[in-house]
């Protein structure tokens, strides 16, 4: 093992898991994920099967990536942000795994509290202050 995690961490054998990354209380890393080289998951987080982070990816607290969200190298996400995987989420009408991908590409940074809705890409070093519900693409470098 490559990667350190904390003893309540559960990181399946199937996730790919790069080397220096941390992996803290609480969180779960599911089979199928992939997780980059120095990462840094923080506490009580959630990487499911199918989503992909890149090197060097910072997730805060409280965080959970579900299957096609992809971030790309360097991206920094604030405590207890929220992604999406559904437009139109009913109980009654169960989408089983047809998920809607979403991309956050290099260097973005995504404020806590932020609500990303399904299927956007958010560009290249864009910030995305605290608290914003982001339901477009964000072009590179912008400030939202």
């Amino acid at each position: 093992m490559n990667y350190w995690k904390h003893k309540s961490a559960e990181v399946s054998s199937e996730a790919k898991i790069g080397s220096g990354t941390k992996i803290w209380h609480h969180s779960q890393i599911q089979s199928g994920a992939e997780v980059g080289q120095n990462c840094v998951i923080g506490h009580n987080c959630l990487v499911c099967s199918q989503a992909k982070l890149g090197q060097g990816v910072k997730l805060e607290s409280n965080i959970d990536i579900w299957g096609l969200i992809t971030l790309e190298d360097d991206v920094f996400v604030g405590p207890s942000a929220v992604f999406t995987n559904d437009k139109n989420p009913r109980a009654a009408y169960p989408k089983n795994g047809d998920w809607i991908p979403t991309l956050i590409r290099k260097g973005a940074t995504i404020g806590a509290n932020a609500t990303i809705i399904c299927g956007i890409t958010i560009d290249q070093y864009a910030f995305i202050g605290a608290g914003a519900v982001v339901t477009k693409n964000i072009p590179e470098y912008a400030v939202v």
